[in-house]
């Protein structure tokens, strides 16, 4: 069904463009929110970030992960508007953005995981520093390719590799060895080895 859609808006359908924001509208919604902490600024965020899908729909199809590619445009508008509404002379660097959140979590099979060992998890992705919890996300959550996160953020390879590195030893810390085991089976879902 994605692919048939992104087809359509490429081609200038814009009812196809509404599908395309229904399916992604509140995921895309949440996470600005997570960055920016205000919902009209977040659905103001989120509105561009469609724009941007509809000014540049003759390029959507080369696009491989299309969740990766609208959460990299939604941290770049959400960090733009801090930027610009900062009174901070010279902005807002997104190393000092404390309070970013992601949505949390949903695991792959609610039976096999508890809530607790879940809440662990999220806690532990939410205490990471922002710009690692980002490129975390983007690598083991969403499967975007590494060099296409590095394309995407203008980092190099192995800046992502540190930045998923440290993710990992971090969580490794925080996590018990039930719930470790339980993380490696997420990640083993989730991302192709």
């Amino acid at each position: 069904m994605e692919a048939n859609i992104v087809y359509r808006i490429a081609k200038g359908d814009e009812k196809a463009l509404d599908a395309f924001m229904d399916y992604y509208s509140g995921t895309l919604y949440v996470y600005a929110y997570g960055i920016v902490g205000v919902r009209e600024t977040a659905e103001e965020v989120v509105s561009d970030v469609f724009y941007e899908v509809w000014k540049n729909r003759g390029r959507l199809l080369e696009i491989e992960s299309m969740s990766g590619y609208l959460r990299t445009i939604t941290y770049r508008r959400a960090v733009s508007y801090l930027r610009h509404e900062s009174t901070v002379p010279g902005g807002v660097s997104i190393d000092d953005i404390e309070n970013y959140t992601v949505s949390h979590i949903d695991a792959p099979d609610d039976a096999l995981i508890s809530q607790e060992e879940m809440a662990a998890l999220n806690r532990a992705i939410d205490e990471l520093p922002p710009k690692c919890r980002h490129v975390f996300f983007l690598a083991k959550i969403d499967r975007v390719p590494y060099k296409e996160i590095a394309t995407l953020l203008g980092i190099s390879v192995a800046t992502i590799n540190y930045h998923v590195g440290y993710a990992m030893d971090a969580l490794k810390k925080k996590l018990n060895p039930t719930s470790l085991a339980v993380w490696i089976g997420i990640l083993a879902v989730m991302h192709d080895f």
